[in-house]
């Protein structure tokens, strides 16, 4: 049975991945504010929860990371900077 959740494991934290990375790249997201505030306050809750469990508690602490970084850029975009003409 431990097989299967961490196939589980891998899959939910390998689909934030590419959403990750192109937040960071753009430095903002482009999703629900409200997805992504519920997301990562049931991510937190189950962390929390899970403690005691490896597989759960790695499942759940690496989603609401990749849930805090998306939301964070959701709340405060990076405008792109105005290069300088020398």
């Amino acid at each position: 049975m431990k097989i299967i959740g961490l196939v589980g494991l891998l899959a939910i934290v390998a689909c934030w991945i590419p959403q990750t990375f192109e937040v960071l790249k753009t430095k903002r997201a482009d999703m629900s504010t409200s997805f992504l505030i519920f997301y990562f306050v049931g991510s937190i809750a189950l962390t929390i929860y899970a403690l005691g469990d490896a597989i759960f508690l790695t499942l759940n602490l690496l989603t609401s990371i990749g849930s805090a970084i998306n939301l964070y850029y959701k709340m405060f975009p990076k405008t792109e900077e105005v290069e300088e003409t020398r």
